[in-house]
């Protein structure tokens, strides 16, 4: 007995992490695993109950914040099909189309964009992965290039505002999304640019088609048609920033400027779309916020049994300062991301390393963005790779395929990684130039 346990933290971590990972070996989805996992534990435990897994599950779910998450996706959905994306894509080609590898520095660029609009990489890849991959190839360029820099591309709606993970890492960790959002602007930006230079070299070494130059009014024609599809971002951070309204409030707005824009302005949305766009933010957003909630009851039995302090009464010992623990924490989220989704990460290993960076002095914001970049990598890198399988899956091809080409492109996005760990006002100058009271 462990003050008045019957298991010790040490016996409940290998329960619930033996449990977890046997129920992944044979398949079972990661949110289901998370749950299941708890209920021997609750089975063994006389002070706990199954009812404790409905009520935690529940209390995740009963989060203003989080209401945030389905209105995002639906925001994107509604530009999916509204022609806000054909604008987009016009848009990127005038301004880099005339760059070694064209069509993929406009896919790079095009992610950019709905980055700034969707905040979710599932719903990008799977986008883009319907109007690039193919046209890429029908161009000369290699299968698994196109494959791997649409998926990695993708990974920027989770870095560059108004992301989901900043949403669910403000209502957990209680760091200042709006803070977080401009925090990841620049390291968003980087790694667009990483990828970009990646493409370039790629493109002169395999031969990759160059378009012509755009003219100035084509530029023009382009930016001026666009104007209302980039007006959304500004809309969100801005509304959230001058205190209009939350990070909830915001997503609401965007999906009301979306619709206006799509059926409206455009007029290329209608009934039939819109009730298409609402069938599918809803079984997204069931299986993101499902996720939240098994994840969340996993997380309440750690914090139950003490195993944060447990697993990180060692590594307080080492004496790390915060450049070290930044490494640190980088790896852990990595080696994570690969094996579960962002969201349920965020849920368990945030709150776990959340003491050890308080402890070294990691701004929270800066311990925010470093942990989102890093389990960025995980939606491209097996065996979860949730944005890979996207991809591939719309190629018709196995994840394997594309996993060269992938790993090469993660090379210089790791370095930018780096230097948002070795040098903090990476992430924190906007926040400190335009909300500095939101970093206090």
């Amino acid at each position: 007995m462990n003050g008045g346990n019957v298991l010790s933290a040490g016996e409940a971590a290998l329960v619930l992490f033996g449990v977890f990972v046997g129920l992944l070996i044979v398949r079972v989805p990661v949110a289901f695993a998370l749950g299941l996992a708890c209920v021997p534990i609750l089975l063994i435990e006389p002070r706990l109950s199954m009812m404790s897994l409905t009520q935690e599950t529940f209390n995740a779910y009963n989060s203003f914040i989080l209401l945030a998450v389905p209105f995002f996706l639906l925001t994107a959905n509604l530009m999916g099909i509204g022609g806000i994306t054909d604008r987009l894509v016009a848009l990127s080609r005038s301004m880099v189309g005339h760059w070694p590898g064209s069509l993929a520095q406009i896919n790079v660029v095009l992610s950019v964009f709905f980055a700034g609009i969707s905040g979710s990489s599932t719903a990008d890849a799977a986008s883009q992965s319907k109007i690039f991959i193919d046209a890429q190839t029908k161009e000369g360029y290699d299968l698994s290039f196109s494959i791997a820099i649409t998926a990695v591309s993708a990974v920027l709606a989770v870095i560059i505002p108004p992301s989901i993970l900043m949403i669910v890492w403000g209502g957990l960790i209680s760091t200042s999304i709006a803070a977080m959002y401009l925090a990841g602007i620049v390291p968003g930006l980087l790694i667009a640019g990483a990828q970009m230079a990646t493409v370039h070299v790629y493109a002169v070494r395999r031969g990759y088609p160059t378009y012509p130059k755009s003219s100035w009014t084509d530029i023009g024609y382009a930016i001026w048609r666009s104007i209302p599809a980039l007006t959304t971002p500004f809309i969100i951070v801005g509304g959230i920033l001058l205190g209009w309204f939350t990070a909830t409030e915001s997503a609401c707005v965007a999906v009301l400027y979306s619709v206006v824009l799509s059926a409206f302005f455009y007029r290329e949305t209608g009934p039939r779309e819109l009730y298409k766009a609402l069938l599918d933010t809803g079984r997204l957003a069931g299986v993101a916020l499902f996720c939240i909630g098994t994840a969340s009851a996993f997380g309440w039995l750690l914090a139950y049994y003490k195993i944060p302090q447990e697993l990180l009464a060692n590594v307080s010992t080492w004496g790390m300062g915060a450049v070290a623990a930044g490494f640190f924490i980088a790896f852990c989220f990595l080696v994570v991301g690969c094996f579960l989704d962002a969201i349920p990460a965020i849920v368990i290993v945030g709150t776990v390393l959340e003491p050890l960076a308080r402890s070294v002095d990691l701004h929270p914001v800066q311990f925010a963005i470093i942990s989102i970049v890093s389990l960025a990598f995980g939606l491209v890198t097996p065996p979860y790779g949730l944005c890979l399988m996207i991809a591939c899956s719309i190629a018709g091809v196995r994840l394997r395929y594309a996993l060269k080409d992938t790993l090469i492109m993660l090379i210089p996005m790791l370095l930018v990684l780096a230097a948002l760990i070795i040098w903090p006002e990476v992430s924190l100058f906007l926040p400190r130039l335009i909300v500095p009271e939101m970093l206090k």
